[in-house]
């Protein structure tokens, strides 16, 4: 049951991102950030009516403040990255840095990766050589996007793979994304209005930039679901698989087209991914 809930979380994660990222195509990216989570913020508090959540405890609300925090750089630099890059590329590189944090984060516990996991992580790094060598050719024709979408996609990784271990470290119910939703719509809120846009979203973009936020925070919830039933780095790793229905999107809705090199660095990114969850 672990193992389907957190493909669900990944497949729900990509649709979201794909959303997210065509919304940040049109507009400036804080905009789209605010708005996605304030929806989320609605989206996690119709959870806690719903399924009668207790009161929360401090821990909980201290933990989920802080993944707001990270939160915010993790989908800001992605949103920015899907926006100037090829979704099919961004994606899959921070889906690995995601994926390879936890396991990180479980080596320094202690904790000592198989050798399928050490696999994984070297098929991860390949993909990140192979991306980057092919990442000149952009969509315009102009390499520097390519590269500022490429350290955009690591940072974003960093910060979804810390989201992962915060809320794994969280009593698992919906009181921590309900606090993570609330500091990240003050901070980007404040963004936002410091910032006085004319227009808050261009116009056609508004649905896009709300189906991204619902998606976000129910795959969050899914993978917390998942969490319950199986071990963190398995559900984070899993979880991590979400480029494929990014990269899946942007194929049908976008027609985007990827040079060899750059397929096999997307498949290379997969891969790792799969070993990871299997090491």
């Amino acid at each position: 049951m672990g193992i389907i809930l957190a493909l669900a979380a990944a497949f729900v994660y990509g649709a979201a991102d794909f959303f997210g990222g065509l919304a940040a195509k049109r507009n400036v990216v804080w905009p789209v950030v605010f708005v996605s989570g304030a929806v989320g913020l609605v989206t996690a508090l119709a959870a806690v009516m719903l399924l009668r959540g207790g009161a929360p405890s401090p821990r909980d609300l201290g933990l989920g403040a802080l993944i707001g925090i990270v939160g915010i750089v993790g989908i800001a630099a992605l949103y920015r990255g899907l926006a100037i890059a090829r979704m099919s590329v961004v994606a899959p590189i921070t889906a690995v840095v995601a994926a390879v944090v936890p396991i990180a984060y479980g080596v320094l516990r202690g904790e000592r990766p198989s050798g399928l996991a050490i696999l994984g992580i070297v098929l991860a790094l390949g993909a990140v050589a192979l991306v980057s060598r092919s990442s000149d050719e952009d969509v315009a024709g102009d390499p520097e996007p390519s590269r500022a979408g490429l350290l955009l996609a690591l940072l974003s990784g960093l910060g979804f793979g810390f989201v992962y271990v915060l809320l794994a470290a969280s009593s698992r119910g919906v009181w921590p994304l309900v606090a993570s939703r609330t500091m990240f719509v003050l901070c980007t809120g404040l963004i936002v209005w410091r910032m006085r846009p004319a227009v808050l979203l261009a116009p056609g973009t508004a649905l896009w930039t709300v189906l991204s936020g619902a998606l976000d925070m129910s795959a969050n919830m899914l993978y917390l679901l998942a969490l319950r039933h199986t071990l963190v780095a398995i559900a984070a790793v899993l979880a991590s698989l979400y480029p494929a229905s990014t990269v899946m999107l942007a194929r049908i809705v976008l027609h985007e087209r990827l040079h060899a090199v750059q397929w096999a660095g997307v498949a290379c990114a997969l891969a790792g991914v799969v070993l990871l969850a299997h090491g």
